[in-house]
């Protein structure tokens, strides 16, 4: 078994101190909020995490990316119109004004692309993916589902470090994550999966088995690639941490990253599967 270096250690009792003092605020939280009250928390998410996107990716556009940061974390709140028409307008506009933006202020003729093209992909990863959040909060069992979707990813995030700190022999993607490996993405997957029975247990007994395992496995996967996707995005752009926010975890993208792929996916399986 390998131990860490102090360093390491150090690295995670910050992390743990920081999860005791955030978690107990985010549960009490979801539980007394309103629908809306809760999309005023994921508006406030989704600006830091599309401010985070933009100073990563468009370091020398401070101007633009903070203007595309609030309009895009703006576009959460068109969850509520219960209409699938006032989304659309309102990707509709961002994409046309931006375009125009990039008409007319991006003077780097052949970067203009690459740029405008980032502006538009943060429009999809943060505020698209976040509102997923929004939905599941509307859903009959949405408290549940919320928290479900939390100790799945948790557990998953937890075990997959201690099993791969411990017996980490094959990489995963060394190209793109140099210390995951294949033993702690299945610890992983296996964290889940106990974490969803347990979540059953005490606040969810609606889940059949075949939910917990299958929402588990759903989730798991889709949140250790949300997980490579961000570290993608971090290695491309030469940066360690999304952010500084919170100590020992980074930045709201580094907390997120996991649940931005996998909140979408609960919302489908709930809404088309358990309704």
């Amino acid at each position: 078994m390998r131990r860490d270096p102090p360093h390491v250690k150090e690295c995670a009792i910050q992390r743990l101190i920081t999860a005791a003092i955030l978690l107990p605020l985010v549960i009490l939280f979801t539980l007394k909020a309103t629908a809306f009250q809760f999309s005023l928390l994921i508006f406030l998410i989704a600006l830091a995490g599309l401010d985070e996107f933009y100073r990563m990716t468009l370091p020398t556009r401070r101007g633009e990316g903070r203007v595309a940061a609030l309009a895009g974390a703006c576009s959460v709140f068109t969850v509520f119109s219960g209409s699938p028409i006032v989304p659309l307008m309102t990707f509709t506009a961002l994409v046309l004004g931006f375009a125009l933006i990039a008409l007319f202020r991006l003077k780097e003729i052949p970067q203009a692309a690459a740029d405008s093209a980032l502006v538009l992909m943060g429009f999809l990863y943060v505020p698209l993916l976040l509102s997923h959040l929004i939905l599941i909060r509307m859903l009959p069992h949405g408290i549940p589902w919320l928290f479900l979707i939390m100790v799945i990813v948790m557990t998953g995030d937890s075990a997959a470090y201690y099993v791969g700190s411990s017996f980490g022999k094959t990489k995963l993607y060394p190209a793109v994550s140099p210390k995951k490996s294949v033993e702690g993405s299945l610890g992983g997957l296996a964290g889940s999966v106990a974490g969803a029975f347990v979540a059953k247990a005490i606040f969810f007994p609606e889940l059949t088995p075949v939910d917990c395992v299958a929402t588990a496995l759903v989730l798991g996967v889709l949140g250790q690639l949300g997980d490579l996707f961000e570290s993608l995005i971090k290695r491309s752009c030469g940066v360690k941490d999304s952010g500084v926010i919170f100590p020992g975890h980074g930045g709201i993208l580094d907390r997120l990253d996991s649940i931005l792929f996998a909140g979408p996916a609960a919302f489908y399986y709930a809404y088309f599967l358990l309704r």
